[in-house]
């Protein structure tokens, strides 16, 4: 399954990067209006590492974990059906084994909470993720000090965080860097920022920011609207 779903993963869009993805130590924004599939998206991301034997914990601040836990069992089911792929009890076995979930609802987040779990998962169970989903996060209220302690931790912890980011049509602002509204006044904290956009053919996913390197019209990627699989290879 490995092979046949990282030719159509989201982040085959990361392919031509100088890291070959987000890397260690880095922050990544998923950029969006409401509807259009981050968290879908996000957990393809999941995927993608989970299926290379690498842990994730996700972190979600809207939905509890039962509705974080249905989302990866639709989408892995679709998976196995887009796919072609038999080897729907093994993935799921993997799935449950390298992935946890932390839920902060009604405003309960805070880095220090997140610290504290991340610290507990790794001494009392040994789980220590190489990747963070961190969905649901408001950029427009979070400031800079947020992501830099977001990045702190994730050199502490070696890990590559990814982040959903809500975008609004009636917000057209874009600073001149090419980064959209809410995530233009704290872009250079990320080494990675992608956009999804509705497309005649599907999804648009695009590359917005890759390290530094200089960005080419092939950095796009289509996925399908149903399974968020590559359809443009």
């Amino acid at each position: 399954m490995i092979m046949e779903f990282t030719q159509r993963s989201p982040l085959r869009i990361l392919l031509g990067s100088p890291e070959k993805g987000l890397g260690p130590g880095n922050l990544g924004a998923l950029i969006a209006r409401a509807g259009v599939g981050k968290t879908a998206c996000l957990i393809h991301i999941a995927f993608d590492k989970i299926l290379q034997n690498g842990k994730i914990v996700h972190v979600s601040l809207q939905d509890g974990p039962d509705k974080i836990s249905s989302y990866y069992n639709v989408i892995l089911a679709e998976l196995v059906k887009a796919l072609g792929l038999k080897e729907e009890r093994e993935t799921r076995t993997l799935m449950e084994k390298n992935r946890m979930i932390l839920a902060y609802l009604n405003q309960s987040f805070d880095l220090r909470r997140l610290r504290e779990n991340l610290k507990n998962l790794s001494e009392k169970t040994a789980f220590r993720a190489g990747t963070l989903i961190v969905d649901g996060l408001d950029f427009a209220k979070a400031g800079p000090e947020t992501f830099e302690a977001f990045k702190t931790l994730a050199k502490e912890y070696e890990a590559e965080i990814w982040f959903s980011v809500l975008s609004h049509r009636h917000i057209a602002e874009v600073n001149e860097r090419g980064i959209p509204y809410p995530c233009h006044e704290v872009d250079h904290f990320f080494s990675v920022i992608v956009q999804l956009q509705p497309a005649t053919a599907g999804i648009q996913m695009k590359l917005l920011k890759d390290h530094g390197r200089p960005l080419k019209d092939e950095d796009t990627v289509i996925l399908d609207p149903g399974t968020f699989l590559a359809v443009a290879l």
